[in-house]
């Protein structure tokens, strides 16, 4: 299938980010009139130094031609200098806008989105290439190649209609000749960005595959993978030296026939301008003039080639910014949300509830399910892996609506809600607990950022999460890393219950909480949940049994359905599934 062309025109919808700077995108017009003006009246000044001051031999007239020259070297200083730090500040800001913006609607959007991998946005590690990358494209652009092109615009016009001024019939050789010296670099030009690209590509390729390597370092020593690693990693860096190799040959001819191209047509013009001036019919100053303009027509044109280049790159990366802008959440908040009630009871009911992943339609996740939980109610979910549980518990937490049937808290459906308020009410605790960068307290604080430190140290004692926060370089200021990664799975565990407790929730939800712990991390993780499930509606999601035979009822699962619900002493004596899985269970436990 052909590649499309990203449309440059898709580039005129971020105009209205740049709306809030008009007066600063005025200035840089100004200062870019301005430089584009002096250098072009250069021409002029090297016509006045040579035919009034070395031809003529009149030091008094090469003296003012040389200060006019300097006044106006100087003008163009400062109007370049200008133009360069509005134009980069308006393209640093469009950069930062447009990164906010997606951000901030990125928030907006379900998991769904950022996790299926088969959408066309590629899955969350290419939507964060785009916050990136594509943004530093267009702040590139808009930054530096649109004030490049339209400088280069400028000059070609200037300099075609200085050079008919100065000498028409010469004008007409060099307007024919400018495509002639142009085309062949602009053919060398586009390999060479083609090369880039591919040599982009492979570096890149490079940093996956070490960063995959290091990342998986234990595995792969582990598992005697190094020599097969080495040769792998040796290949991909010859690929990626050959891409470089020939990149720089394609560059080396670029350069090569750009000089050879850009000198033989100025010798043309001094052999057909040196005549002229023997035989009288222009001036030395004249043909000087005529040679500068000449050039900077010839710059220019290439210069607005190499812009093209780079509109072409920009619109493909404002595509994929504007993909992520326009993208619709499937969750919303109703116009009129309904507000929940003061104080929450926590009762929790389904009825009729069907649903199924859009990626797998059949059969559905859950299925003509009926469900009612008391306030207060500690509530187990059972059942064999991909049985409806965890979905449930998603459903809860509205990271998706139910094709079917109702789902409600207190009486009320989840869709009548805000997300933020009903989320707001719901602690989860997940068998992987998210830590993210920063200090003890900050993660514990992370779902109330306004909590005293004695609150925050409260849920650390409740969450038996003290004594090792205490323990760390500067107790609850110690950074964790990325993720928490100086922790232990246990620590990590107890942290997220701590910030669960924090938030004082009405329902709470544990998903496969203590799964992935060692025995003494279960224990101590364990006596924090028994503490954070009192007073609270709790659902369990458990495999291993022996955690929740304690529970006021277990629900059985199988195939989206609900099978049985009871305690696990009356589950034991009407219920083939759970009878099978306690039996598979206990009986190896002894």
């Amino acid at each position: 299938m052909p590649a499309i062309r990203p449309d440059p025109r898709i580039l005129f919808r971020l105009a209205a980010l740049l709306s809030p700077y008009r007066w600063r995108l005025a200035g840089a017009g100004i200062a870019l009139l301005i430089a584009s003006a002096s250098v072009l009246v250069m021409g002029q000044g090297l016509r006045l130094v040579i035919d009034r001051g070395f031809m003529a031999e009149d030091a008094g007239q090469l003296n003012r031609a040389l200060a006019g020259l300097l006044v106006v070297v100087a003008l163009l200083a400062v109007a370049s200098a200008t133009r360069y730090y509005l134009i980069t500040w308006i393209g640093e800001r469009l950069a930062a806008d447009l990164r906010r913006r997606v951000f901030d609607h990125l928030l907006t959007l379900e998991p769904d989105f950022f996790e299926n991998s088969r959408t066309p946005h590629g899955g969350a590690g290419e939507i964060q290439s785009r916050l990136t990358a594509d943004t530093s494209v267009l702040q590139s652009l808009f930054g530096s190649s649109l004030s490049v092109a339209l400088r280069n615009l400028l000059m070609l016009l200037g300099a075609i209609v200085l050079m008919l001024v100065t000498q028409p019939w010469l004008s007409a050789l060099v307007l024919l000749g400018i495509p002639a010296t142009v085309l062949p670099i602009l053919w060398f030009g586009r390999r060479v960005r083609r090369l880039s690209r591919h040599s982009q590509d492979r570096v890149a390729e490079l940093g996956r595959y070490a960063g995959e390597a290091l990342g998986g370092i234990r595995t792969l020593q582990a598992f005697g993978h190094e020599a097969i690693d080495r040769r792998d990693y040796a290949r991909t860096a010859e690929a990626a030296f050959r891409v470089a190799i020939a990149r720089t040959r394609q560059r080396a001819w670029l350069t090569g026939i750009a000089m050879l191209a850009i000198f033989t047509a100025v010798g043309l013009m001094l052999w057909q301008g040196g005549h002229a001036v023997l035989d009288g019919s222009m001036s030395a100053g004249e043909l000087s003039a005529f040679v500068f303009y000449a050039v900077l027509a010839a710059g220019a044109v290439a210069a607005l080639a190499e812009v093209a280049g780079d509109i072409q790159r920009a619109a493909g990366a404002a595509e994929r910014l504007l993909e992520l802008l326009d993208a619709k959440p499937n969750i919303r908040s109703p116009v009129a949300p309904r507000a929940l009630p003061r104080p929450l009871r926590g009762e929790i009911r389904a009825e009729g509830l069907r649903f199924a992943y859009p990626s797998r339609p059949s059969p559905p996740a859950l299925d003509e399910f009926d469900m009612l939980i008391r306030p207060g109610e500690r509530v187990a979910l059972v059942g064999p892996s991909g049985a409806g549980k965890s979905t449930l518990l998603q459903l809860l937490l509205r990271f998706h609506d139910p094709q079917a049937g109702r789902l409600t808290l207190d009486g009320i459906d989840l869709r009548e809600l805000d997300p933020a308020a009903l989320r707001g009410a719901i602690g989860l605790v997940a068998q992987e607990p998210i830590l993210f960068s920063g200090s003890a307290a900050d993660n514990i604080r992370y779902g109330m950022p306004d909590a005293s430190d004695a609150a925050v140290r409260k849920a650390a004692r409740d969450a038996s999460a003290l004594d090792f926060i205490e323990a760390l370089p500067v107790g609850f200021d110690s950074y964790l890393g990325p993720g928490g990664v100086q922790l232990s799975g246990g620590q990590r565990q107890r942290l997220a219950i701590a910030r669960a407790l924090l938030r004082d929730p009405t329902v709470l939800l544990l998903d496969e909480a203590t799964s992935a712990l060692d025995a003494e991390s279960e224990r101590l993780v364990q006596e924090a949940l028994d503490r954070l499930m009192v007073g609270r509606t709790t659902l369990v999601v458990a495999h291993r049994l022996a955690t929740v035979v304690a529970a006021d009822r277990l629900l059985i699962f199988d195939h989206g359905r609900l099978v049985g619900a009871g305690t696990h002493a009356e589950l034991l004596a009407t219920n083939p599934l759970y009878r099978h899985l306690a039996s598979l269970q206990f009986d190896f436990d002894r």
